[in-house]
Order: C-alpha cells, then structure tokens, then sequence
C-alpha cells in the first residue's frame, strides 16, 4: 500500500511543475508597470546602438503590400543597415538595405548596386524611423503605454512581466504609415526583472480595409557606437 505521503507528492509536484512554466503570476501596481517601461524606455534613449528586429506574426493578410520583417542594427543619427522583407503584388520582396540621412537604398539578390527606393510606394516604413532620435521610434513607444494588466510568466530560464496595455495610433502610424492613427493599439511588453525589454507585441489596425495585423519586435542596446554611411555604388529608383 503507498503511503499517504507518496499519494500527496504525486498529486503536488505536477501541479507545482505546471505552475512554474504557466504565464500566471502575482500583477503589479499598474503605476510600478509605468516606471518601469519609462526605465526600459531610458535605457534604450540612451544607447549608442540598438539591434532590432520586427516581423509580423504569421502572414499579412491577402493583397496588403506592406512591411513582413526588418533586421539590423542602427545608431541615433537616425540610420539602419540590415534586411528587409515586404510584401509585394502577392509576393515578397528581400533586400539589403541602408538607410540614412532620410533615404533608403536597397540592393536585391545579386544585384552589385545599391538603388534608392521610396518605402511608402510599398505601404512600409523607412527602417531608421523605427529606431529614432532619443522619444522618437519604437523605444517611444514605450512611455506612452497606457497600462491594463500584468502578470509574471516565464521564456525558458527567464522570468518576465508581461505588461498588457493600448498605445495611441497616432504614435503607431508615425513608424508605419498605413497605420490609422485613431485607432489604438494593443501592446504587450515583456521585461526582465533588470527592466531590459525582451519584447513587444503590437497588434492593431496597420493596413487599411484589412483584418488586424500582429507585429513582434526585438531591441537589444548597446554602447558600441557603429558607423552607417550611404552606399557608394547606388543607382537611381
């Protein structure tokens, strides 16, 4: 016969187990939750590079042209090097890009040149605008968070607050275009308990005449300070 005590640890520790990799968690004061996106928010202001990444989750939604992913690493000039992908007349479009100076250059697949390239004629966002002067760019966003609800949870070894909250859509459409700007959008912000951002999930109405769309985004800062400078074999658009 098994022993009460063995009959009780077989019923605890999977509840326990289960417990410690669920999304649940004690909240917190929704005003602790703004102090501490206006630190991650600081943190971020002041790096000389951020390395970023946006990719939608899944797929944009039948016939939008718009921004799938971006990929790089930028400086507060603003300016942006990387990859690109966008969605185009049904299919997507990779390019290498540079962006600097309010101009984007793109080069694709094996082309040599580098070709300027106006980023609104494909319902996306000039990449360096992500990132921004200090309050400008997606580290903006950060500080305007109007908070909902909270909840520690787990990503692997790391525990995260989950911030749960709306961010105004003007702000939104200043980085991607097509976004309407009366219409709010739904953010989560993930934060180690150091107050880095491990990451963002932006949900909202960024395409016109379209079902909503979800955005993840990653920043990581650093106090390397890169050079990004205009290719030098470019060709017209």
């Amino acid at each position: 016969m098994r022993s009460p005590r063995l009959v009780v640890l077989g019923v605890l520790l999977p509840a326990l187990l289960l417990a410690g990799c669920s999304g649940s968690g004690d909240a917190i004061d929704p005003d602790e939750a703004a102090g501490r996106l206006d630190t991650a928010a600081a943190a971020l202001g002041e790096a000389e590079r951020i390395d970023f990444s946006i990719a939608v989750d899944g797929s944009l939604p039948s016939g939008v042209r718009g921004l799938e992913s971006a990929k790089g690493f930028g400086n507060r000039t603003p300016a942006f090097e990387g990859d690109v992908t966008i969605a185009a007349g049904g299919t997507s479009l990779s390019a290498e890009v540079v962006a600097v100076d309010g101009q984007l250059w793109a080069k694709l697949g094996f082309s040599p040149d580098f070709f300027t390239i106006d980023p609104a004629e494909y319902g996306a966002p000039d990449p360096a605008t992500l990132i921004g002067l200090p309050g400008e760019g997606v580290v903006s966003l950060l500080s305007d968070v109007e908070v909902e609800s909270t909840s520690q949870e787990r990503d692997g070894e790391t525990v995260l607050t989950a911030i749960t909250g709306t961010v105004p859509g003007e702000m939104v459409a200043a980085l991607i275009p097509s976004a309407d700007p009366d219409a709010d959008v739904e953010v989560v912000v993930r934060l180690t308990d150091d107050d880095e951002v491990q990451d963002l999930t932006l949900t909202g109405a960024f395409y016109p005449d379209a079902d909503e769309v979800t955005y993840v985004v990653t920043v990581t800062a650093s106090d390397e300070s890169p050079t990004i400078e205009a290719p030098t074999r470019t060709g017209g658009a």
